[in-house]
């Protein structure tokens, strides 16, 4: 601690041994982290179709082929993060590693370019419910990363961010103002094109969606069995489950799982 307030570069990550880390902006250094939220993908229901995608593309990059970045967008708690988690624990052992960055450190990405060795492992930087207002620095520095700057990542190296929004930024019903019709094709505004052309910088989109009630409940029932519970096939359970959705005013697979941590602390 006292070298890094000396203004000593901070000690290089053993990647052999470490297999997440954060970016921090504000020293530009890499913090690792000791213990990475882990969760299996069996885990992870009623988004197989996306678990698929997700896993091709992360199996090709852990394989040394060509592979893409990714953006995850959709409804909230619906599984984005936690299936990029999924990869690192099913990834790890081949050499998968992930280093989250926030919004404030996109505006340095070069440097966190020049940090990651050319080595066997493969780096997958991890942007999580990322969002953009207007004119704010990362937005310019991720769209140059992703294509069009001269300091590119290395083959080692791709980007992998969640949104609740597909372009990454809001939508103003004035914008649709500007959109011309020329020879029958319609063709959006400036500032449309400008939205659009950092989401379509991710080579692949992976969308997720609500959940109905059915597979809500059974994701509280897997859970609450993953948890220890007994009586998670009871008409109780199912009437608690449906009341916490409704309190909570979602039905996902994040509500679910804490209905089914307080369900089975309870001892039921």
């Amino acid at each position: 601690l006292l070298d890094r307030l000396e203004g000593a570069p901070a000690a290089p990550i053993d990647w052999k041994k470490t297999h997440a880390a954060r970016w921090m902006a504000e020293s530009r250094s890499l913090r690792p982290i000791s213990q990475p939220h882990r969760i299996e993908a069996k885990h992870l229901l009623s988004i197989d179709e996306q678990k698929q995608k997700i896993d091709a593309n992360t199996r090709q990059f852990v394989e040394g082929r060509t592979a893409n970045n990714v953006l995850l967008t959709g409804a909230r708690g619906t599984g984005k993060s936690s299936l990029v988690k999924a990869m690192l624990a099913k990834y790890a052992g081949k050499g998968l590693r992930l280093i989250e960055v926030d919004k404030a450190g996109l505006a340095h990405l070069p440097e966190l370019f020049d940090l990651l060795p050319q080595s066997p492992q493969r780096f997958i930087l991890f942007c999580d419910d990322l969002s953009f207002g207007s004119d704010e620095p990362g937005y310019p520095a991720l769209k140059a990363a992703l294509d069009g700057s001269l300091s590119a990542p290395a083959d080692n190296v791709l980007i992998y961010a969640t949104s609740n929004r597909r372009h990454l930024m809001p939508e103003y019903m004035a914008e649709n103002l500007e959109a011309q019709h020329i020879g029958g094709e319609v063709h959006p505004g400036e500032a449309t094109e400008e939205r659009i052309s950092l989401s379509e910088r991710f080579g692949l989109w992976v969308s997720f969606y609500p959940m109905d009630q059915d597979d809500y409940l059974a994701i509280a029932a897997h859970w609450a069995k993953e948890l220890g519970a007994k009586d998670f096939q009871s008409e109780g359970f199912t009437r608690a489950a449906l009341q916490w959705s409704l309190a909570r005013g979602a039905r996902s697979g994040r509500v679910a799982q804490q209905f089914a941590k307080d369900w089975a602390g309870q001892g039921k």
